[in-house]
C-alpha cells in the first residue's frame, strides 16, 4: 500500500517522520479494476480471438520446436504446424457432422421408447399436477419448441458473419504467434526498466509453461477420459458409444459441472436402450473417471504450476462467465493462474498472490 511521509515533533522536540496510509490508493485501485473489466466486457470479441489464438499457439511450439530439428525454417515449421491444426479442426467438424446426422436418421427408430419412458414419468407425476390439471392435456406429451442453435452460439457475437470473420483470423493470430514468438518476448520485456528485466523475463516464462502445461494436459487428460469411457460405453451397448464417449470424456474437464455435464450424452442416448442397472452404471463410471482425472491425472501432469484455491478458482469463473459467457468458463482458470503469477513478481501486488494461492 503506498503511503505519505509526515513529521511530528515529539515533546521533547525530536522531529520523527511517520507513514500514513495513502487514502487515494484503494480509489485508484477501484478505478483501475473497473476500467480493466470495461475493455474486458466492451472488447469481449477481440481479446476472446487474441487468447484462443495464444493458447493454440502455446500447444502448437512444440511441434514446430519438432520441425524446425528437421532443420526447417521457423515460418516454414509454423506454416506446417498450423495447416496440420486447420486439418485436424476440419476433420473432427466432418466427423462429428457425420455422427450427428447418423444419430438424427436413427432417433425416430427408438423415438417410441422414449416416449413411453416420458409417459411413465407423466403417470408418476399427474398426482403433483405437473402437466396440468384440464382434462384435454392427460395423455399429451407436451413438446417445448427446438432451441435456436444458432442464436445461442453466436448471440455473443452478433451474427453468423461476425462470428466467422472473428474466428477467421485465429489461424493468423497462430502462424504469426509462432513466427514472432521470440521477438515479442524479448520487445516485451524491453518494455520494462532495465531493473526489472530480468524479473519480466522470468515472470513470461513461468507463464508460459504454465499455458502450455494447462492446454496440453487437457488435451491428454480429455484424451484419456475420451477413450476410457469409450470403452465403458461399448461394454454397456450403447449407441454411438465411439462419438458419445469423446463428448462425455471432454465435458467432464469442465470445472464443477463437468461430471453433470458427463452424465448428460450417454444418459440420453441410452435413455431408450439400457436397464435401469445399466444406467447406475453410467453414473458410477462417468464419476469415477472424474475423480481419477481430478485427483490423480491432473496433479500429475499440472504439477505445481496452477497453485489455485477453490475459492479463487470458484469467484474466477463466476466473473469470466459474466464477462464472457461460455468461453470465459474455459479461459477463467488459465487466466487466474497467469495473474497469480504475475502477482507473485510484483511486489506491491504479492499480497493477492498470495490470497489466489493455496
Amino acid at each position: 500500500m503506498a503511503h505519505e511521509v509526515h513529521q511530528e515533533i515529539t515533546d521533547s522536540g525530536r522531529i520523527v517522520s511517520r507513514e500514513r496510509p495513502d487514502r487515494r490508493h484503494w480509489a485508484l485501485n477501484a478505478v483501475g479494476i473497473g476500467t480493466i473489466l470495461a475493455i474486458c466486457y466492451y472488447a469481449e470479441k477481440a481479446l476472446a480471438v487474441i487468447l484462443i489464438s495464444a493458447l493454440l499457439a502455446f500447444i502448437l511450439a512444440p511441434v514446430v520446436e519438432l520441425l524446425m530439428r528437421l532443420h526447417l525454417p521457423r515460418s516454414v515449421a509454423a506454416a506446417i504446424a498450423v495447416i496440420l491444426l486447420l486439418v485436424l479442426t476440419c476433420g473432427v467438424i466432418y466427423y462429428s457432422y457425420n455422427q450427428a446426422s447418423l444419430f438424427a436418421q436413427d432417433l425416430p427408430k427408438y423415438t417410441g421408447k422414449i416416449q413411453d419412458q416420458f409417459q411413465r414419468l407423466r403417470q408418476q407425476a399427474e398426482s403433483f399436477d405437473v402437466l396440468g390439471d384440464s382434462p384435454q392435456d392427460k395423455g399429451v406429451l407436451s413438446v417445448r419448441p427446438a432451441t435456436d442453435w444458432n442464436a445461442v452460439l453466436t448471440r455473443r457475437f452478433g451474427s453468423f458473419t461476425e462470428f466467422f470473420l472473428a474466428v477467421s483470423f485465429i489461424p493468423f493470430l497462430v502462424y504469426f504467434m509462432l513466427t514472432w514468438q521470440h521477438h515479442v518476448r524479448s520487445s516485451t520485456v524491453m518494455l520494462f526498466p532495465m531493473e526489472s528485466r530480468h524479473k519480466a523475463y522470468k515472470t513470461l516464462g513461468l507463464i508460459s509453461k504454465m499455458i502450455r502445461s494447462f492446454m496440453v494436459g487437457n488435451l491428454l487428460i480429455g484424451l484419456f477420459l475420451g477413450l476410457a469411457s469409450t470403452i465403458v460405453f461399448w461394454i454397456l451397448h450403447l449407441p454411438f458409444f465411439y462419438f458419445i464417449g469423446f463428448i462425455s470424456g471432454y465435458l467432464s474437464l469442465i470445472p464443477y459441472m463437468g461430471v453433470l455435464l458427463a452424465m448428460l450424452p450417454p444418459m440420453f442416448v441410452g435413455m431408450a436402450n439400457i436397464a435401469s442397472a445399466d444406467v447406475f452404471a453410467i453414473m458410477l463410471s462417468v464419476l469415477i473417471l472424474h475423480l481419477i482425472a481430478m485427483n490423480v491425472l491432473y496433479p500429475k501432469v499440472m504439477g505445481t504450476r496452477l497453485q489455485l484455491n477453490p475459492l479463487a478458482v470458484t469467484m474466477s469463473l463466476l466473473v469470466w462467465a459474466w464477462l464472457w459467457g461460455a468461453l470465459g468458463l474455459l479461459l477463467a482458470i488459465p487466466l487466474t493462474a497467469a495473474m497469480k503469477i504475475i502477482f507473485d513478481h510484483v511486489d506491491s501486488l504479492k499480497a493477492w498472490g498470495n490470497w489466489l494461492g493455496e
